[in-house]
């Protein structure tokens, strides 16, 4: 039998209709030699792979799998789902549910990007359309490699496109090391930032250059590769074509798109079904609330935990802005409840159906990465300045006279609450390999009997690959 990874390795790239783009037609239905005759096809065949990978952040996958497992976030709904719970207490096993639509999302986006770029050279047209094309499609693969090696560690390469399950069979897909996955990243974004036009992109819904430096420059953080990583940032930063904007809110509430600080960002549009779930999610299960038209119900499955809420320092102007602790009932009385406010639509008639952008990638990370990557290397006078921008935009003091050992804590804490729903926590701490020690103290401080082992720092391959690959084999301890 071959896998549902190898299954979807045998899907060309799917079709989608540039009015609706979630529209996506059976790979099965789509011949080789009625598509990608021309630029429009490809442009089409990227809308799909798009399409494809805003699925992370839809149905909030990306904030199961790399919120809900850390000191950030908790389950406030009465009857969560046991999936839910693995991801909360930090027990996951090889069939949960999140870490399996991750798992496939990211491979299918892989498989589209590889089935675009397997083809675009072969046809004729504009070539600064054909290079802004593959540009896009190499960084989407290349961001789900990424994704994939930090969350699984060892994954499979396979970046041919199949034209039979007897190709698939053959081909044996197994896990490749880490290290050559990176390779494949690194060479994934290093050919799309050359083939990525250097003017500032407009619609930050798609990659550009700068979105190609950003991601590249947090893969060498990620490998504390200091040097190269303090380039690529500083390039970003030299370009001048991003700023922070000036009000917080801004950031996470209706009207958030395209903005100054943005380099990457997923839209979405309330009343047709192309929306997010966010609203729901991150805010209370009470049914006498009155914070939604029509005192909507939240679902209180992705709350913020007690330890949030005491990290920000006083006067810090991103606390009322991104979480509370009141809610407002129908009565007119207020109860205690906290809740995540960034990302939430409080527009939204149907909270499964918000409409505020996610924000992927933005220039106060870019900042605060480059801030590590001075630290990293004993520039840590230089390295403040940095951080200090990030927080003067949140009405804070100024750092200064900091150790290295105590910029690398200011700079945890300053990630922490500048990102706080943006899928930073899990990666942070385990980059820095702090997520044993902070995880497990907040445990403790909240005699809770969970304990974040080694073997935790990667998820569990899903059971169901295991099960039908024989080549695919698990992470140790699960």
């Amino acid at each position: 039998m071959k896998t549902k990874l190898l299954a979807i390795l045998f899907l060309t790239a799917a079709l989608t209709s540039c009015q609706d783009f979630l529209n996506l037609k059976p790979a099965y239905q789509i011949s080789d030699q009625s598509f990608y005759q021309n630029q429009n096809d490809f442009e089409t065949a990227l809308i799909g792979v798009y399409s494809t990978f805003r699925g992370l952040y839809n149905s909030s996958i990306i904030h199961y799998v790399t919120e809900q497992p850390t000191d950030n976030t908790e389950i406030q709904w009465a009857s969560p789902s046991a999936d839910e719970m693995q991801l909360d207490q930090n027990a996951v096993t090889a069939t949960n549910a999140f870490v399996l639509s991750l798992w496939n999302t990211c491979f299918y986006t892989i498989s589209q990007s590889s089935n675009l770029l397997n083809r675009i050279d072969a046809v004729s047209f504009d070539q600064t359309a054909k290079n802004r094309i593959k540009g896009e499609a190499l960084f989407l693969r290349a961001s789900c490699y990424f994704y994939l090696v930090r969350l699984f560690g060892d994954v499979p390469i396979v970046n041919q496109t199949f034209s039979s399950p007897a190709q698939v069979s053959a081909a044996g897909i197994a896990r490749q090391p880490k290290g050559d996955v990176y390779k494949q990243i690194i060479a994934d974004l290093t050919s799309a930032e050359s083939l990525l036009p250097a003017t500032l992109n407009t619609d930050k819904t798609h990659a550009s250059q700068m979105t190609a430096k950003a991601l590249l420059g947090k893969v060498y953080l990620t490998q504390q590769n200091y040097d190269l990583a303090a380039t690529k940032l500083k390039e970003v930063i030299d370009a001048k074509l991003y700023s922070l904007v000036a009000d917080y809110k801004s950031l996470s509430t209706n009207g958030n798109t395209n903005l100054a600080e943005t380099l990457l960002e997923v839209d979405y549009l309330t009343g047709q079904s192309l929306g997010n779930n966010y609203s729901s999610l991150f805010t209370p299960a009470y049914n006498s609330m009155a914070i939604f038209p029509n005192n909507l119900q939240g679902a209180g499955r992705i709350v913020p935990t007690l330890d949030i809420l005491n990290m920000y320092e006083t006067g810090d102007a991103r606390k009322s802005i991104s979480v509370t602790d009141s809610v407002m009932l129908n009565t007119g009385k207020k109860t205690y409840s906290r809740y995540g406010l960034k990302f939430v639509d409080f527009k939204a008639t149907d909270l499964a159906d918000g409409s505020v952008a996610f924000t992927i990638l933005r220039y106060a990370d870019v900042l605060l990465m480059y801030a590590e990557t001075l630290n990293e290397q004993g520039k840590t006078t230089d390295a403040l300045s940095y951080v200090n921008q990030v927080r003067q935009r949140a009405k804070l003091p100024v750092l200064s006279g900091l150790s290295q050992a105590d910029t690398r804590l200011a700079l945890e804490r300053e990630r922490r609450v500048e990102f706080l729903y943006e899928g930073h926590r899990w990666f942070d701490l385990v980059r820095t390999v702090r997520a044993k020690t902070v995880l497990n103290a907040h445990y403790a401080s909240q005699k809770l009997a969970f304990k974040l082992d080694d073997f935790e720092l990667l998820f569990p391959i899903p059971q169901s690959e295991i099960d039908q690959n024989p080549a695919m084999k698990q992470n140790p301890g699960y």
